[in-house]
């Protein structure tokens, strides 16, 4: 048994078939085969039942591959800390974002980050909140910065920082500055994903205040962008973060509402795994964002 069986086996269990795993590896199918066959005589057990013509992971499969996938984070963290160690790391720094933090917040910060560590190479992956802690838990990412509602005690999470959820509508729509919360009963809700960690802010709050279920959920609409445009053409109003419409309401291509006597704030949450060892990049990275 070797390390590259266990990747092999972890590979063939997460795209579920050996020739996937043998193109994502630029192995042979044969290749691949053989270093299954090996691990099962290791084990003395299958790990894959292959009847029917369907690949299977077997209960013994099952409850090898956890094991697997700590064995292999743990050798990858092993090569680092000695590299990090002898001074021949060269730090790449794996940041995921769900979308608003990552296409809004990030590029300047993380622009600030390079400017003074110039020798750390940045890479960004934005998705939702769910896609996000996903990457974090599977190692594709060092750190994940998302928002919303986020609870999980298999990570360490920390706020970052905060941002208030503004109500905005066209420039032509009747409402004035303010406006009374039973109001919104009238319009057309533009809406994010049902997964965004946005949406189920403002849902809870508007659940709190009795005034969910009279409210027309018109459209669902999959970017922040694209509900702007949305609301900008006075299809709708929307609730978005402060921090996404900063330039539309400078513009006067929207127009922000406040709620009387109500204020929606979301914290927005920097999550990581709790290891020993953290590698250069995500150390002085949180140093940064802690500053």
């Amino acid at each position: 048994m070797n390390i590259e069986s266990l990747k092999l086996f972890c590979l063939v269990v997460d795209e579920g078939s050996i020739s996937q795993a043998a193109r994502l590896s630029f192995a042979s199918q044969p290749a691949v085969t053989r270093q299954i066959h090996q691990l099962e005589n290791f084990y003395g057990t299958l790990l894959f039942d292959r009847t029917d013509g369907k690949m299977k992971v077997t209960e013994t499969g099952k409850m090898l591959y956890p094991f697997a996938k700590t064995i292999i984070h743990d050798f990858n963290r092993s090569k680092e800390v000695i590299k990090q160690a002898t001074g021949e790391y060269h730090s790449t720094l794996h940041v995921g974002a769900s979308f608003t933090i990552g296409e809004y917040l990030l590029p300047s910060l993380l622009g600030r980050f390079k400017k003074q560590q110039p020798d750390i190479r940045v890479s960004l992956t934005i998705k939702n909140t769910p896609g996000v802690i996903d990457d974090l838990f599977n190692d594709v990412i060092d750190l994940a910065l998302v928002e919303g509602i986020f609870e999980n005690e298999k990570f360490i999470v920390e706020k970052f920082a905060d941002d208030e959820l503004l109500l905005v509508c066209s420039p032509e729509h009747v409402w004035t500055e303010q406006i009374q919360i039973k109001e919104l009963a009238n319009e057309r809700m533009i809406w994010r994903e049902s997964s965004s960690g946005t949406r189920l802010i403002v849902e809870n709050m508007l659940r709190e205040h009795g005034i969910l279920e009279k409210i027309e959920s018109y459209m669902e609409l999959g970017s922040t962008q694209a509900i702007k445009s949305a609301v900008e053409a006075g299809l709708g109003v929307s609730i978005l973060p402060r921090l996404t419409v900063a330039r539309e309401l400078e513009q006067g291509t929207l127009k922000g509402v406040n709620i009387f006597d109500v204020t929606i704030m979301r914290d927005l949450w920097l999550v990581k795994k709790n290891q020993r060892f953290h590698k250069i990049g995500v150390t002085d990275f949180l140093d940064f964002i802690k500053e």
